[in-house]
C-alpha cells in the first residue's frame, strides 16, 4: 500500500493559499467551505497522468509508447482497440457503429481519445473483457443507443462504457448520455480505476458499480457533473474503497419515485468518502446500506431531500494517494468549465 500522509499545518497552509488563488481566477469575492481546499491550476485538471486509485500498483499509462493512429469509421476502431499490442487512437469525427448497439472490444494497453471536441461514438459501446488492464478513455463524446420507450433500459444491455473483471483504467474528460442502459458499468472485481472530468447527462442509470459478492474495487470519482439523470451517480456496492470528491449532482430527474431517484449509495459493504462535493435540486443526496460505511465532509446540499445518511469510519484516502480538494462552493463553475471534452486535451 502506498502511503502519502500530510501533516494537518502543511494541509492548512496549502488550502488558504489555493482558495484565495481560485477566488481571483473564478471572479468571486468569497467562498465559505468547512473542509481544507486547495484549487488545481487548470493545466493540472488536464493533465495527462492518471491519478487516484488508477495512479497506484504500476499506474495506468494506456497505449503510450505504442503507435499512434488517427480513426474515422468503426472498422477502423474496432481493428485497433482490439489488437494485441499497444495503440494511441485519436478518434475524429463521429464514428457510427453498426449494427445498432454493438460492442468495440477494447483490449490492454489502448488509449482511446477524441481529436478536439468532436471525436465522439455513436450507438455503440466501449467494451472491457475480463482481464483487461491498462485502458485511457478520454476526450470522447458516446451517445445515442437509446431504446425509444426502455427508460429502465430491460430489453437491451447498451451501456457506454462495461467493463468486467478489469484493472488499472481511467476513464476521463467524456461526455456520456443518452444510451440504452448504464452510461458506466464497472463491474466482477474491477480494481485501480479513476473516473474524473466527466458528464453524464440526460440518462435514467448513470453510473453502476458491483455485480459481485466479492469486496475487492478499488475506485476514484472526481470532479463529475451528474446533470438530468435519475440514479446510479454513482450506486457503489461491494466497494472496498469508493473516494468520491468534487462531484457536482444536479437538476435531477423528477419523475415522483420515492426510492430509485438518488444521488450517491453505498450499498452492500462498500466503504465510501465523500469530500466537497455539490447537490442541487436532488432526492437522497447520499444514502448508504446498514452494512456499508459512508463518510461526508465539506460538502454542499441545495434544495435537497430525503436520505443524507452517515455512520461508520469508512476508510482515509489519503493512506493511498495525495490529492487535492477545491472548495465545495466552488465545485458546480469548476466542473461546468472543466468536464467534458476540451480543445486542450487534443492529442
Amino acid at each position: 500500500m502506498e502511503q502519502h500522509l500530510h501533516s494537518t499545518r502543511r494541509l492548512r497552509a496549502r488550502a488558504f493559499a489555493a482558495v484565495a488563488a481560485l477566488a481571483v481566477v473564478l471572479g468571486l469575492t468569497t467562498v465559505h467551505d468547512p473542509a481544507p481546499a486547495s484549487a488545481t491550476p487548470a493545466q493540472g485538471r488536464l493533465s495527462g497522468t492518471a491519478h487516484g486509485f488508477a495512479s497506484l500498483a504500476g499506474g495506468t499509462t494506456g497505449g503510450a509508447g505504442g503507435k499512434v493512429v488517427t480513426v474515422t469509421d468503426r472498422a477502423s476502431l474496432a481493428q485497433y482497440a482490439g489488437a494485441a499490442e499497444p495503440y494511441v487512437i485519436r478518434v475524429k469525427g463521429t464514428v457510427a457503429v453498426e449494427p445498432f448497439g454493438s460492442d468495440i472490444v477494447v483490449a490492454s494497453d489502448k488509449t482511446i481519445v477524441g481529436v478536439g471536441t468532436s471525436g465522439e461514438i455513436v450507438h455503440g459501446e466501449l467494451h472491457l473483457n475480463p482481464g483487461t488492464s491498462n485502458v485511457i478513455i478520454r476526450n470522447l463524446t458516446i451517445r445515442d443507443s437509446y431504446v425509444e420507450g426502455d427508460w429502465d433500459g430491460k430489453t437491451q444491455d447498451f451501456d457506454a462504457i462495461q467493463m468486467d473483471s478489469v484493472d488499472h483504467v481511467w476513464i476521463d474528460h467524456n461526455r456520456l448520455t443518452r444510451m440504452g442502459d448504464g452510461l458506466i458499468d464497472l463491474r466482477k472485481d474491477s480494481e485501480y480505476v479513476t473516473v474524473s472530468y466527466n458528464r453524464f447527462e440526460n440518462h435514467n442509470k448513470a453510473f453502476g458499480i458491483g455485480w459481485t459478492d466479492q469486496v475487492k474495487t478499488q475506485v476514484t470519482i472526481d470532479h463529475n457533473w451528474f446533470s438530468g439523470t435519475k440514479q446510479r451517480n454513482p450506486s457503489a456496492d461491494n466497494c472496498a474503497y469508493a473516494h468520491l470528491y468534487n462531484n457536482y449532482v444536479s437538476a435531477q430527474v423528477a419523475d415522483g419515485d420515492p426510492v430509485w431517484t438518488y444521488g450517491n449509495w453505498a450499498r452492500g459493504k462498500t466503504r465510501m468518502v465523500i469530500e466537497n462535493s455539490f447537490y442541487e435540486d436532488v432526492q437522497h443526496p447520499y444514502q448508504a446500506d446498514e452494512t456499508a460505511e459512508l463518510v461526508q465532509r465539506g460538502s454542499i446540499a441545495k434544495n435537497t431531500t430525503g436520505r443524507h445518511d452517515t455512520h461508520g469510519a469508512a476508510f482515509e484516502p489519503r493512506d493511498f494517494y495525495a490529492y487535492d480538494l477545491d472548495p465545495a462552493a466552488a465545485v458546480p463553475r469548476l466542473v461546468k468549465k472543466f468536464s467534458g471534452p476540451q480543445k486542450a486535451l487534443a492529442p
